[in-house]
């Protein structure tokens, strides 16, 4: 039986990033993956690094991991591809531009740059936005990297260091102090950490995250055709809509020239037959509706779109908790069972600051941010 000080079951962003934080506390790390690091949700994502101002923990988290992400950028591999490109919210009438005004002064109260454009300035800033808008809400400082890149080499810088192992094996219990795996071999630890983000629960039963899946567009190249990670202002409110199926406006410029378009949000569906038994898992599938609307989306706020080629489309599942928050620390009720998962949309820019926390958690330090928002005992009381 192959032992270790920690076992971290999953080998997205945030297993990687947590198995990088955790050897620099001299800690030996074996992490459990049958696929290559960052091919699930991690590849599937968009790779936005940003600060959001959805609730205080979340501005918390999202600007601590920022920085960090700054902190790392100079010795990122090219292939990285990290810009900044600062991201920048649209506003469609008054109400959304007051709206950006009230982020503006929440931003700059906790000391993060951000500014107001009126509808001049936005057209000047991306001229290819058909006229009409009122202006927005740009935050130069985000960023946007290639996750899967990433994700490896935080791993493999963990276990550069000799103290980290890999184990391409599927986990397939979880049962403190053993991760069984698929080939009927454990792994034996004191710590485990479930990082498999939203199927966690698989793993670990009685977990408050459910799926939520969605669609993105890869475009060929258009180099200068925006620069900024365009995003619009209704955006939040249907991110975190409790089940209705929503499309929303989300447009990346890639370091390659290429344009990353999204995005759409769909919970499990909820059997007719059965409305309050389990809901149907939706597959991977890439579902033509969707992907439509998601367009159609796209070129109701940039026109040019239209004329593109996209080269390709995917599907990727969120993990999202009823507050929007991740879990990260101990669980409550399983002695030696550590969580690092529930994300959702936010991953990538908070994967850092996730293993920050939970290095400081684990070692008994008190963490840089307040940990309390993110513990998994707030979802798991009842």
């Amino acid at each position: 039986m192959h032992h270790a000080d920690v076992a971290i079951v999953g080998a997205g962003m945030v297993g990687c990033a947590c198995a990088d934080r955790l050897v620099r506390d001299g800690l030996r790390v074996t992490v459990i993956d049958p696929e290559p690091p960052g091919s699930g949700a991690t590849a599937a994502g968009m790779g936005h690094i940003m600060v959001t101002d959805d609730s205080e923990a979340q501005f918390a988290l999202t600007s601590y991991s920022r920085d960090l992400w700054d902190e790392m950028a100079t010795d990122l591999p090219a292939s990285a591809e990290r810009v900044v490109a600062g991201t920048l919210w649209v506003a469609s009438d008054e109400q959304e531009l007051d709206a950006c005004h009230s982020k503006a002064g929440f931003y700059k109260a906790r000391g993060i740059h951000a500014e107001v454009l009126d509808e001049k300035s936005l057209a000047s800033a991306e001229p290819n936005l058909r006229r009409g808008f009122v202006g927005g809400l740009r935050i130069p400082g985000d960023s946007i990297v290639y996750p899967p890149v990433v994700a490896a080499w935080l791993l493999n810088r963990a276990v550069a260091t000799g103290r980290c192992k890999v184990v391409r094996r599927r986990a397939v219990a979880i049962d403190p102090p053993r991760v069984m795996l698929d080939d009927g071999s454990a792994i034996e630890s004191p710590a485990i950490v479930n990082a498999c983000g939203a199927w966690a629960p698989r793993l670990t039963p009685g977990l408050p995250i459910r799926r939520k899946k969605g669609h993105l567009v890869i475009t060929d190249r258009y180099p200068g055709f925006c620069f900024h990670e365009l995003i619009e202002l209704a955006y939040l409110k249907n991110a975190h809509a409790s089940n209705a199926d929503s499309v929303s406006f989300n447009l990346q410029p890639r370091g390659t020239g290429q344009l990353l378009i999204g995005s759409s949000r769909q919970f499990d569906r909820v059997d007719p037959e059965n409305p309050s038994g389990p809901p149907i898992e939706r597959g991977p599938e890439v579902e033509d509706a969707m992907v439509e609307k998601i367009v159609a989306r796209a070129i109701s706020f940039m026109p040019g779109i239209a004329k593109m080629s996209a080269i390709r489309v995917w599907t990727g599942f969120r993990a999202a908790t009823p507050d929007s928050l991740p879990l990260i620390g101990r669980h409550p009720q399983i002695e030696g069972l550590w969580l690092a998962t529930g994300h959702e949309g936010l991953g990538i820019t908070t994967s850092l600051g996730t293993a920050e926390v939970l290095g400081d958690l684990m070692a008994g330090r008190a963490a840089k941010i307040p940990a309390a928002p993110y513990s998994p005992a707030r979802e798991m009381k009842h």
